[in-house]
């Protein structure tokens, strides 16, 4: 008997906690149990990184809604001496990411910054995802901008074997036409573009198309159908025991009790919606201008 809830809905960090290891899934998202191990040591750095990556997420929100980027950035500078970063990498998309690849000097282009998408996957279930940034041109031209805060630059190959890179332009390509004027995005039009602000001139690009966009199709939805027909006991331990040294229940799955260096992260930024801190800077008060 499954014991997937019928309203469950999957996104890519969801899916991709089940690929690594299907008793983190299990833990995570049908049990819900917060686990009180850290992830990455020493944890006050892991955590404040993790707040610099969501302050950073929260400024490009801002300026993309229309703020001006010389008040942005004297908040980034008032913002104190918390953060050597996050005034580094602002200026990094000012002088290198600004221009969104070319899409801002297309006349009429339409941009949705912090959006989300939904649609219907195998057996009942949802998809959903929350994009960093969408830009469709009057064409119907779309662009997925997605902002990684690492501090080491992934290999190509991983990003293109990460969910997230399949994910965000079949959910656009699915249920995007609302954006587009009414009119269906296709899959060939759309690209993912993934942008680091710490390595600022090495952004990683994938362009998609109808073949792929029929494989992911199917990919996911078999996927959702293998994890709605798994029982209880089905959900079992990643045979890749490197995975766990960056995992919260690892001591709860008698895989060790010392989280992994901080430094040795490769990418965790997936959780960085959930940090949820500014960083010293007041967004509110920046919010209350007057256009």
């Amino acid at each position: 008997m499954s014991t997937l809830p019928r309203d469950f809905h999957f996104s890519q960090a969801s899916l991709q906690d089940y690929v690594d290891c299907r008793r983190r899934f299990q833990l995570r998202y049908l049990v819900g149990l917060a686990w009180p191990a850290l992830e990455a040591e020493p944890g006050l750095e892991n955590e404040r990184r993790l707040q610099i990556g969501a302050a950073f997420h929260r400024l490009m929100q801002q300026h993309l809604l229309g703020l001006p980027a010389d008040r942005l950035s004297r908040a980034v500078a008032a913002g104190g001496t918390e953060s050597e970063e996050l005034p580094r990498w602002w200026d990094s998309f000012q002088e290198h990411g600004a221009s969104l690849e070319g899409y801002a000097e297309t006349t009429d282009l339409s941009i949705f910054p912090e959006t989300s998408l939904t649609a219907p996957l195998g057996n009942g279930y949802r998809l959903v995802a929350k994009y960093d940034l969408l830009a469709i041109a009057p064409d119907g031209r779309a662009a997925i901008f997605d902002w990684k805060t690492y501090r080491k630059r992934p290999s190509r190959t991983w990003m293109e074997e990460r969910l997230q890179t399949r994910v965000y332009p079949f959910l656009l390509a699915l249920a995007g036409e609302h954006l587009n004027r009414g009119n269906p995005i296709k899959p060939d039009d759309v690209k993912m573009i993934y942008w680091y602000p710490e390595f600022p001139t090495e952004p990683e690009r994938f362009a998609y198309s109808q073949a792929q966009f029929e494989q992911d199709g199917e990919t996911l939805n078999a996927l959702v159908r293998e994890i709605a027909g798994l029982a209880e006991e089905d959900f079992s331990l990643t045979g890749f025991i490197e995975r766990c040294r960056f995992c919260n229940y690892r001591s709860l799955c008698d895989r060790g009790a010392k989280a992994g260096g901080v430094d040795e992260i490769e990418a965790g930024e997936d959780e960085v919606e959930a940090a949820g801190a500014d960083f010293g800077i007041d967004f509110e008060q920046i919010a209350e201008i007057e256009f």
